[in-house]
């Protein structure tokens, strides 16, 4: 017998949709690039929705993350419901843009197509070049299907390893499998896409990848048990190669696949081909490289000695456990200026503001503690909450948020300068990568402490892990082997001096 048939219509984005019911919400909302940061646990409320027409009935864990004013205005989280019914529904948040790359750069041209991936926990980006001519022929870009089970690293690390259905001959675990076939599945289904989109005679000759060390650990096939326990190494930090068979891929079998090595810990081949990308590794100079996020990647260093370390910010740059914190999407405040004692915020989109994304958030600390709203120490002074607009207002622990972010970030620099037996005085330029460090105010992140440097030292550098992905599309990958040696991962959370160091790094500058 057929399932009835529903009608979901989506705002802002005015979508509507059909859906067979008893169909996952879930799955309905995260095809349209909804994220779900527990994973649809039911352990957060970053999924909200608002329900404008339909009904959807108040859950136990509704009742426990929700005030009784949101239930009362319609608010319900997405992951604890089917579609019994037509809806029309609000979403709490919308898919941000993706940093792409469009760089020149200089290659030696090789013979055929190729495919540069960068593999982020949260989005995918791919892009299909001519080797001969370096130019980028069709971009497909999306959000990463695995976030369904998780927003960050640890909720995949957690999901891979509680799910114990049947061990595959990878040596994983069935939720580790399921993982590892969705993110295959969907990189395959792009790169059909990219050639169908660019309709070249050329044959597809390599695809090149690079990403954290747990996508790594995902995608190949190696288990990540390693990396959810003290002395959190990855457990085949490697090269891997493929062939698109042996990946279920419908590809040209001649087609080479390779993922590039990780560095250490949760430093992965992302950041590997960021040093490549922003020319770190043959720097006479000392210079940084630091990947702004949940889980903040930084290296410190030159020609001589690169050190690196990963430490775990939280996610407040993205704009969660944020009281109103979204993504960089329509409604979010991306900006907050000082004009005549008063606050001016820019709402992207241009609408009435609905939350505030992470770089609004540094901008509307950095203006509290310039107008004496905020203390050094993160106290507020001006009551339990900051109003930014009639709608959206920071509290107290917003501010807190941002402090043990920024905190991780400036004591992981302060660590690795040490190490180096130099000073954050010494480091001459400061590359910042991923759409977080592109987005950001240079003065507000100073302002902050987050980047103790002089504005014209601190470079947005664009999405640095795709351009060193297509760097290697040109090169041979033997010579990368050789760069990653050269890299010495610094564990913080081994270090004797980090949490003091964590600690004084919690105040603001006076």
């Amino acid at each position: 017998m057929n399932q009835p048939v529903h009608t979901i219509k989506l705002s802002p984005a005015g979508l509507r949709l059909e859906v067979t019911h008893g169909t996952s919400l879930q799955d309905v909302l995260f095809a349209q690039g909804v994220e779900f940061p527990c994973g649809g646990s039911g352990r957060c409320n970053g999924c909200r929705v608002k329900v404008i027409g339909g009904s959807l009935p108040v859950t136990d864990d509704e009742a426990r993350l929700l005030t009784p004013a949101e239930i009362a205005d319609g608010w319900r989280m997405a992951c604890r419901h089917q579609v019994d019914g037509d809806l029309q529904l609000e979403l709490a948040q919308w898919e941000m843009p993706i940093l792409e790359d469009r760089s020149a750069f200089a290659f030696t041209p090789r013979e055929g197509l190729g495919v540069a991936v960068d593999l982020g926990t949260t989005t995918i980006v791919a892009q299909l070049l001519d080797l001969q001519s370096g130019h980028v022929l069709a971009v497909r870009s999306a959000l990463n299907s695995q976030a369904r089970h998780g927003a960050d690293v640890m909720s995949r690390i957690e999901y891979a390893l509680s799910c114990r259905k049947a061990d595959p001959p990878t040596g994983g675990h069935g939720g580790q499998a399921e993982l590892e076939k969705m993110v295959r599945v969907q990189i395959g289904d792009m790169i059909s896409e990219l050639l169908a989109q660019a309709r070249s005679a050329l044959p597809l000759t390599r695809v090149m990848l690079v990403g954290n060390t747990v996508m790594h650990h995902c995608f190949c096939g190696v288990n990540v048990e390693s990396l959810a326990h003290h002395p959190f190494e990855p457990k085949q930090p490697g090269r891997f190669r493929f062939s698109p068979s042996e990946l279920g891929w419908s590809l040209p079998s001649e087609a080479a696949v390779e993922f590039l090595p990780c560095l250490g810990g949760f430093v992965g081949s992302d950041v590997l081909a960021g040093i490549v990308a922003t020319e770190l590794h043959g720097s006479c100079e000392l210079v940084a490289l630091i990947d702004l996020g949940t889980n903040g990647e930084i290296v410190v260093g030159n020609h001589d000695r690169l050190l690196c370390a990963s430490t775990a910010a939280g996610p407040a740059f993205e704009g969660a456990r944020i009281s109103m914190g979204m993504r960089a999407a329509r409604g979010a405040i991306c900006d907050v200026q000082i004009n005549q004692g008063a606050l001016v915020c820019r709402v992207i989109g241009g609408d009435t503001p609905r939350g505030i994304c992470g770089s609004g958030l540094v901008d509307a600390v950095a203006a509290g503690l310039d107008l004496g709203w905020i203390s050094p120490n993160g106290r507020m002074t001006v009551g339990d909450a900051m109003r930014l607009t009639e709608t959206v207002s920071l509290s107290q622990s917003d501010v807190r948020e941002l402090q043990l972010a920024k905190a991780a970030i400036a004591a992981g620099l302060r660590i690795l300068t040490r190490r180096l037996g130099v000073s954050l005085e010494d480091i001459q330029r400061v590359h910042l990568a991923g759409a977080f460090g592109n987005y950001i105010s240079r003065a507000s992140a100073r302002r902050i402490g987050l980047l103790r440097f002089p504005l014209e030292r601190i470079v947005a550098s664009g999405n640095t892990a795709l351009l060193g992905a297509k760097l290697a599309l040109f090169e041979d990958t033997d010579a990368w082997e050789s760069i990653a040696p050269r890299i010495e991962h610094v564990a913080l959370n081994e270090d004797l001096e980090f949490q003091d160091v964590y600690a004084e790094e919690m105040q603001f500058p006076s």
